[in-house]
């Protein structure tokens, strides 16, 4: 029976590759695994069914850290996102047979270009995944609060864009009721961090108006977090207005196309809500004005009706002839009786209109004792629809003051 060694099988065999294999080739995988050691890189590289987990091929790989070092710097400067396990690489490569370590790829060079092809392309694969479950424009159709003045922000507490957006908000005057939920705003577990943040809020969400996720500008890499299919799903099914202010000037992020509304900075957001209470205040105003210049109208018709009884009377005394001093006297009687009559209930009329206005003024309503309770900014009527917990405002004469529930 004929028969060769081991090392002379696999001895074959590396000189079949060395053949086959004389020159670099270019070759498409991902990157299942990367480590980093003494400046090396090792790799795992695999390729996986289409739409499917399935694994069909895969193979070491290495890249040493003359080569590595330079390789990594030109790919990260290029796409803006950091090589690591997960991503899709075009890279150029030798194949090597060790008799002992069997075959695997000296990485040569990588195409940049290739990966930003493949990003873009998750990236549309996800918003047409979010747009065929029909949920793409669910948070964007959710109507924006005339008053938003109760926030559920989502940050990190020691970002300088949080910093900037409350500095911003409270400049102006306006009182805002804001709660931070501290979360992770970029790294791979950013995404689970803001998810995490949105289901405390839901748990209490009717003591807020909307949703603000910031974060201040950055790298590209630093936002791959806010392109995640599992966050953006949770921003497009909340039941709260989510306005978003990633800070940045490049593409949006897909959080940023299923947010309700979306600005380029946290300053941006704040400057917005500032806005939007600063229409409310208008609007509020103009109600005001338009109810005193109606009573004030009211009043000047009745004065106008005053004064044409007044010429009336006084042209019918011109008109009595001096013959008729019997009907003149008679007629002077009756007159002036109509004239006083007339005169006091007109003065009635307008008294009572003013004394109408003057009592059902909140001024004088409070002077007088009375006070204005509201729950979720909506007045209140009665103790039965409170409950423990609740939040009411009280407004007297001086001033106003906030309750809390306790049984």
């Amino acid at each position: 029976m004929n028969s060769i060694s081991l090392c002379e099988l696999l001895n074959t065999v590396q000189q079949a590759i060395k053949l086959n294999f004389t020159e670099p080739i270019w070759v498409r995988a991902e990157i299942g695994e990367l480590r980093e050691n003494g400046g090396n890189a090792y790799l795992d590289l695999i390729e996986n069914a289409e739409n499917s987990d399935k694994l069909l091929a895969k193979i070491r790989a290495n890249c040493w850290a003359s080569t590595f070092q330079m390789l990594k710097t030109y790919f990260e400067e290029n796409t803006g996102q950091i090589l690591r396990e997960g991503i899709a690489v075009l890279v150029q490569v030798t194949v090597e047979f060790h008799s002992v370590y069997g075959i695997s790829l000296n990485i040569k060079d990588i195409d940049p270009a290739f990966t930003l092809g493949e990003m873009a392309m998750r990236r549309q694969q996800i918003i047409r995944k979010l747009q065929s479950e029909g949920v793409a424009q669910m948070n964007k159709s959710l109507e924006l609060p005339q008053y938003m003045q109760r926030l559920a922000i989502i940050s990190s507490a020691t970002a300088a864009g949080y910093g900037d957006f409350m500095h911003q908000l409270n400049e102006r005057g306006f009182k805002f009721y804001s709660v931070l939920f501290q979360s992770l705003m970029q790294g791979e577990a950013a995404a689970d961090s803001i998810i995490n943040s949105l289901e405390k809020i839901y748990a209490n969400v009717e003591l807020f108006d909307a949703v603000i996720i910031i974060r201040g500008g950055g790298a590209t890499t630093d936002l791959a977090c806010f392109d995640s299919y599992d966050l953006a799903l949770n921003v497009a099914q909340f039941p709260l207005p989510i306005i978003a202010g990633i800070g940045h000037l490049r593409d949006n992020t897909i959080v940023d196309l299923v947010a309700n509304k979306s600005l380029k900075t946290p300053t941006a957001v704040a400057e917005f809500l500032i806005n939007k209470m600063q229409d409310a205040e208008n609007q509020l105003f103009e109600t005001v004005n338009s109810i005193v210049n109606f009573a004030q109208n009211k009043i000047l018709v009745q004065k106008n009706i005053l004064e044409q009884t007044r010429w009336k009377i006084t042209h019918l005394l011109k008109n009595i002839t001096a013959n008729s001093v019997f009907e003149l006297n008679r007629q002077k009687i009756r007159l002036k009786n109509a004239a006083q009559n007339a005169i006091f209930f007109q003065k009635n009329k307008l008294d009572l209109y003013e004394k109408i206005i003057h009592t059902q003024s909140p001024q004088y309503l409070f002077k007088k004792g009375f006070s204005l309770t509201t729950l979720n900014g909506k007045r209140l009527f009665s103790v039965k629809l409170l409950k423990k917990g609740d939040k009411i405002k009280t407004y007297l004469s001086d001033g106003a003051v906030e309750s809390l529930i306790v049984d």
